[in-house]
């Protein structure tokens, strides 16, 4: 699976380190587990430097409208993204766009300042 994750409850931290094709069934369920395991206040961080996806824009919008549901229903922890450098405009917008909320969100292209920054934001 192209999406593996760590839970840290001592750390309220959701670490997802994403590599390969990612495909809107896995992202989906990586979406499941968040919403079964109430980890919808943790911080969160996506490693997507090594992964890319194949959706396009219906399943991309379809996820997306799926994050703002669950947004306007449930408060949202801190979310830092890292991706290659050439994807962090399109990636910030994208989030921007499709799942808006009150919360700290930033796209990184370097693991070391991601890290740095989640572990830094407040619950």
């Amino acid at each position: 699976m192209p999406l593996n994750w760590t839970i840290d409850s001592k750390a309220k931290l959701l670490t997802v380190v994403a590599e390969g094709d990612v495909t809107r069934a896995e992202f989906e369920a990586y979406l499941d587990v968040i919403d079964e395991a109430c980890l919808h206040t943790y911080r969160k961080l996506f490693d997507g430097i090594r992964a890319d996806t194949s959706m396009g824009a219906e399943h991309l919008l379809a996820v997306g409208v799926r994050m703002r549901t669950s947004h306007q229903t449930n408060p949202v922890g801190p979310l830092a993204v890292i991706v290659p450098e050439d994807k962090v405009a399109m990636v910030s917008r994208v989030l921007g766009m499709l799942a808006a909320a009150r919360r700290p969100m930033r796209v990184f292209h370097e693991a070391g300042p991601a890290h740095d920054w989640i572990r830094k934001q407040p619950l």
